[in-house]
């Protein structure tokens, strides 16, 4: 490909200094597997490639092993690379448009069972840091929140009389919880003590032994030493817990509206995951219990 059209690339490269370095190294790399693409099928110039070869293209990539949402950015990068062309006269017409990439299937969320919850929360120690571990992971359950949400909370927002969690989740979006009559009493004993722990107005829930705020990770390194201590076999990440908070609810109550307000889905179909989840429980209920389901021994 002739130099002035490398040029382009170079100069809408420089255009997307708002992006994150990892988005811009990543749209970089996936331009210089379209000009490796254009030099093998010899087109020289960026307007005369055209909507049969990009989605030639996509197959050839496919083909070297990337996956489908790999692609889908692949796609996007040249999309946006076009659209960039065309605000300059320098092409007429964006060949990526309403090119689709295979679709990804969607991996379900791991969850554990109701056992496993309940067992990994009922921390018996009753040493300062694992009462302030125990209260962050009974209200993660009992509330579904996400890591973030539990990290930046504050003390003004929960309110242990009417059992109510204010949280900030995606989007800026303001949501009450309730919470359970467990992640109550075991705040309470957490509160009991925090008061030890906090420099001066430090306005966090959940503080760290020199009284900050505590972090992701230190919530993290925390929840895998107390999966190991409470004998939980899989590996427990912290999405886990809400992920165990929206399939138990829903598989007790049935009522997707509910869960969805619950968890501050936007979409409905965000939570229709969850749906998934209950029918494999369903399942293996049926496989288990079924006279004409069960399978001989062997």
């Amino acid at each position: 490909m002739q130099a002035s059209e490398l040029n382009h690339v170079r100069n809408f490269l420089e255009t997307l200094q708002h992006l994150s370095p990892h988005t811009q190294k990543a749209y970089q790399h996936d331009l210089a597997t379209l000009q490796e693409y254009c030099r093998i099928q010899g087109v020289n110039k960026w307007k005369n490639l055209d909507g049969r070869q990009v989605r030639a293209y996509a197959a050839w990539r496919y083909r070297q092993g990337i996956g489908g949402k790999s692609l889908q950015r692949n796609l996007s990068a040249v999309r946006a690379f076009y659209r960039y062309l065309i605000n300059r006269d320098i092409a007429t017409q964006n060949p990526a448009h309403g090119i689709p990439a295979p679709k990804t299937p969607r991996k379900l969320p791991r969850a554990l069972d109701v056992d496993q919850a309940a067992r990994l929360v009922s921390i018996e120690d009753q040493g300062p840091l694992a009462i302030r571990d125990r209260a962050m992971l009974e209200l993660m359950y009992s509330s579904g929140l996400r890591l973030s949400e539990l990290i930046q909370l504050n003390m003004d927002n929960l309110d242990l009389r009417d059992a109510l969690v204010t949280v900030i989740g995606k989007g800026r979006k303001t949501r009450a919880v309730p919470v359970g009559r467990y992640a109550v009493d075991a705040l309470k004993k957490w509160f009991a003590i925090r008061k030890d722990f906090v420099k001066e107005e430090e306005p966090a829930v959940f503080i760290n032994r020199h009284g900050r705020r505590l972090t992701p990770r230190a919530f993290q390194l925390r929840l895998n030493q107390w999966a190991i201590k409470q004998g939980i076999a899989s590996r427990v990440h912290p999405h886990m817990l809400r992920h165990s908070f929206a399939s138990h609810l829903l598989e007790s109550s049935g009522d997707l509206r509910a869960v969805q307000e619950l968890l501050g889905h936007a979409d409905i179909k965000t939570t229709q995951i969850y749906t998934h989840l209950d029918f494999q429980h369903l399942a293996q209920v049926y496989d288990q219990a079924h006279p004409r389901a069960r399978r001989k021994k062997t």
